[in-house]
């Protein structure tokens, strides 16, 4: 029942919500071997993703997309949803702290995080998107948010104390009033709980020791919304917290570093049950083994490659070197070695071997050589006597049928206002798929593409405000 912050839990639609068009994308030849796609001008790069996911996911296999930019994944991810809304496209956001920082990610980052792997561990996700950087770094297990996640349903027999430590165990704080992921509250026979990975926190009726409803509640006025059957739970961090989890962490820092432990506030507030910022960058301590990204992936999965990224992984590791050197020197907190908490450029390419690949290279191209093409210049000419002249020439003189695309509905009654003045007047589609089943040109619709491209061979121009 929870739905995390960037994933869209819906199933593929039929296949027809993707109207038929020429493919954009390459087919890759078979694992351990990789396509490269044509240039992409614009957004084209997300509908040649979309179009590839709908039909991976038919077969279900699922695609991860690893960027360059954290930019152009959070990009990707809004502009593949529109051109694709049956798709389940998620994003693995990073920490958003830079390498040893002496703070921890804020909770919300953690929860998305926390329930993007766990849909992705299931199967769950057509759509993978992530920064090569957050792709390096070494991930807890698989089977520890298999292990620390349970479900409670109406119904249920709930032992109260029993949750309270299995909660405990997971991470959650107890407050005397919930108001953020990871957090919960006991007052006699009603429980609050915010599960990390939900866009809302539930209330947790119990009649005796039996749930009698479970409904989620807003934060700032704690009045309930909906009822729901049931509720997921996920650990509040990714590492566990337990006293084998401790001990592992004590055994694991005595053999990497050296000195008295005991003169580390650090180890000392891991044994005290304490949880310091920055610990995550500690977090190969908690386990006997780690695990990289791809683990999360199922072996038919197609992995692609957005934009220059040996460039973005190169700058990464020569900025994380360098802040190595700079704060190691700290006997109250000494550093895990960078390769100990990230992948080796040789190693991030060897865990992507074993997968079909698609690169989506930057490269520019020659004009002949492009799946898709630059549109002319289109800008409002406020100071000619028609400022949409560029734009209403190129509407009627081009081949292809002509779609554009405001930001908002309140930015699309305004350019079609603005349009009228000047007797332009583009037939209002709702989405995408309509637009591509219908034959209106030039049309007029909501989405958030941030930059056109012309396609001849499918036939269409997509215009942007930008």
């Amino acid at each position: 029942m929870n739905s995390p912050l960037n994933l869209s839990s819906s199933r593929l639609a039929p296949a027809a919500s993707l109207p038929t068009l020429p493919r954009l994308l390459p087919q890759p030849p078979g694992v351990n071997r990789k396509a490269v796609a044509p240039p992409l001008m614009g957004s084209s790069d997300a509908l040649a993703l979309a179009q590839y996911a709908t039909s991976a996911a038919e077969r279900g296999e699922p695609i991860a997309v690893v960027c360059a930019e954290a930019l152009a994944a959070q990009r990707l991810a809004e502009e593949i949803a529109w051109f694709a809304p049956g798709l389940r496209v998620a994003t693995l956001p990073d920490w958003e702290t830079l390498p040893y920082d002496h703070f921890s990610p804020h909770q919300d980052l953690v929860s998305e995080r926390l329930a993007t792997l766990y849909r992705a561990s299931r199967g769950e996700c057509d759509v993978l998107l992530v920064a090569a950087t957050t792709a390096l770094y070494r991930f807890a297990p698989p089977s520890y948010l298999a292990a620390f996640t349970f479900f409670l349903a109406q119904g249920e027999r709930l032992d109260v104390d029993a949750l309270r430590s299995q909660l405990a165990l997971g991470g959650y704080q107890h407050v005397t009033q919930v108001v953020a992921a990871g957090e919960f509250s006991v007052r006699g026979g009603l429980i609050d709980l915010f599960p990390m990975g939900s866009a809302l926190p539930y209330r947790i009726d119990l009649f005796d020791e039996e749930i009698e409803s479970i409904k989620s509640f807003d934060v700032d006025s704690q009045r309930t919304l909906y009822p729901v059957p049931n509720v997921r739970l996920l650990p509040a961090r990714e590492f566990p917290q337990d006293d084998a989890a401790r001990t592992r962490f004590r055994g694991r820092f005595r053999e990497l570093f050296e000195g008295d432990p005991s003169k580390s506030a650090l180890y000392r507030d891991i044994s005290n049950g304490v949880t310091p910022g920055g610990i995550e960058y500690y977090l190969p301590l908690f386990f006997d083994a780690t695990a990289t990204l791809a683990e999360y992936f199922p072996a038919n999965a197609t992995v692609a490659i957005h934009g220059d990224v040996g460039v973005a992984i190169e700058r990464f590791w020569q900025d994380t070197e360098s802040r190595y050197r700079l704060l190691r020197g700290d006997p109250a907190r000494p550093l895990l070695p960078p390769h100990e908490l990230f992948l080796p450029v040789d190693e991030f390419n060897g865990v992507l071997k074993p997968f079909a690949r698609i690169e989506l290279p930057e490269t520019p191209a020659r004009l002949a050589e492009r799946a898709t093409q630059a549109l002319p210049p289109l800008q409002v000419d406020r100071r000619a006597g028609d400022p949409l002249h560029a734009l209403k020439r190129f509407a009627t003189s081009t081949r292809e049928r002509v779609l554009i695309v405001a930001d908002g509905l309140g930015r699309r009654e305004t350019m079609q206002q603005y349009f009228a003045e000047y007797g332009f007047k583009p037939a209002i589609v709702a989405d995408w798929a309509e637009f591509v089943r219908g034959d209106a040109s030039p049309a007029l619709a909501v989405g958030p593409p941030h930059a056109g491209f012309l396609w001849p061979q499918g036939g269409i121009a997509l215009v942007t405000e930008a």
